[in-house]
């Protein structure tokens, strides 16, 4: 029984800091079929998945399901030291000869006890480890402490700033394609402008370092945007609309900014949707039937942008969507985002052009012009 409590503990000790070194330390992907961390928000994410169905609210929904990822990071933390606990304690009580104040009987749970409070550096002193072998772990089991503290204080400052850095480009689609943002916006905007071309190469570099940030540090394909018309994946796939669009040809905008990107974005799509272990699903809907097309069509012709209707270019195009798209819905259904049109039905405001006051400013005004409007016929019946 001893024997098989030390090398449990081993595996449990070992098994940890794998775990821990493949997410926070190695920078790639880790094709193991069982993990640790992915067992966790395997079983984690479903049944906050649920929960959210419940929620009819799109506006609280969205905001239920944004916890879900920073308070995902704090459990998975707290599962690792709580695997480093029970570690030690099993080999502890597999190995270890220890005295208890007022000579108590050393159970097992005293031993998680003095595990606990080793690994946290209490150091009580209620329960004492007298072999050389014990005392040896409960100093390994402090240096680890601290150097799980060390991984806390260094882990969540990383992941954070690595949030940041994408919610900066996705923040600045605001007034560049709108909310949310569609590849028509973005082309009837720009299509005409230089700076479209600088548009695709900025985003060619946010999509690498998406897929960098989100296979080192994959929770954070569970944080969500600010708002809630916005999302990392919403914009990917926007991107990837967008130079699809021009790589099937429209008349006065050049193919290689787009081709660049969407090189780079469809590399990110398709890595991610492994990561996330999304599945193929043949009956996804289609994001862009005939009529939508038509739709798109006549939006670009309106601003001075024919987008070519051979039966080459829309073969094109089609194969063009089918590198991606069926990833990016994939997705999209596991993180429950919703994926942005191709084009809008209507026209909206952006999220910079609304705000809390603009109601109340509104009326605000209408009221002083109604006011000065009845002084000038007051006036003009006067004289």
């Amino acid at each position: 029984m001893l024997i098989f409590a030390t090398i449990a503990g081993i595996v449990v000790i070992l098994a940890v800091l794998l775990d821990a070194f493949e997410t926070v330390v190695l920078p790639r992907r880790v094709r193991r079929k069982f993990r640790i961390t992915v067992w966790f928000y395997r079983n984690t994410w479903k049944p906050w998945h649920k929960v959210t169905s419940l929620i009819k609210s799109p506006g609280r929904r969205e905001n239920f399901l944004g916890y879900f990822g920073p308070l995902s990071l704090l459990f998975l933390l707290a599962l690792w030291a709580t695997g480093l606990i029970f570690g030690f304690a099993l080999l502890q009580y597999g190995a270890g000869e220890h005295v208890m104040l007022a000579n108590e009987p050393v159970t097992f749970g005293r031993v998680v006890y003095l595990s606990g409070s080793t690994f946290f550096t209490l150091g009580y002193g209620d329960i004492i480890p007298t072999s050389t072998f014990s005392r040896a772990l409960a100093v390994l089991e402090a240096g680890m402490g601290f150097g799980f503290l060390g991984v806390v204080i260094g882990y969540l400052p990383t992941i954070y700033s690595s949030f940041s850095r994408r919610e900066i480009e996705i923040s600045l689609l605001d007034a560049r394609a709108g909310s949310p943002p569609t590849a028509a916006e973005l082309l009837i905007r720009f299509g005409k402008c230089p700076q479209l071309e600088d548009i695709f190469r900025d985003w060619e570099r946010w999509a690498a370092e998406l897929l960098e940030s989100h296979i080192s540090y994959p929770p954070l394909g569970f944080f969500r945007s600010q708002h809630i018309n916005q999302s990392w994946l919403g914009a990917l796939t926007m991107m990837l609309d967008a130079s699809a669009l021009v790589l099937a040809g429209i008349d006065g905008i050049p193919e290689e900014p787009a081709k660049l990107t969407f090189a780079v974005a469809r590399h990110a799509m398709v890595d991610l949707a492994q990561l996330i272990s999304a599945q193929y699903d043949p009956l996804a809907p289609d994001r862009l039937d005939a009529e939508q097309l038509l739709r798109l069509r006549q939006a670009l012709q309106e601003d001075g942008l024919r987008l070519l209707e051979s039966a080459e270019s829309e073969e094109k195009l089609k194969h063009l969507r089918s590198l991606y798209e069926p990833y990016a819905i994939a997705m999209a259904r596991n993180l429950l985002i919703t994926l942005p049109p191709w084009i809008h039905t209507e026209k909206r405001k952006d999220n910079w052009e609304a705000g809390p006051w603009d109601r109340a400013i509104q009326a605000m005004s209408l009221a002083g012009l109604g006011h000065r409007a009845e002084r000038i016929r007051k006036m003009d019946d006067h004289f």
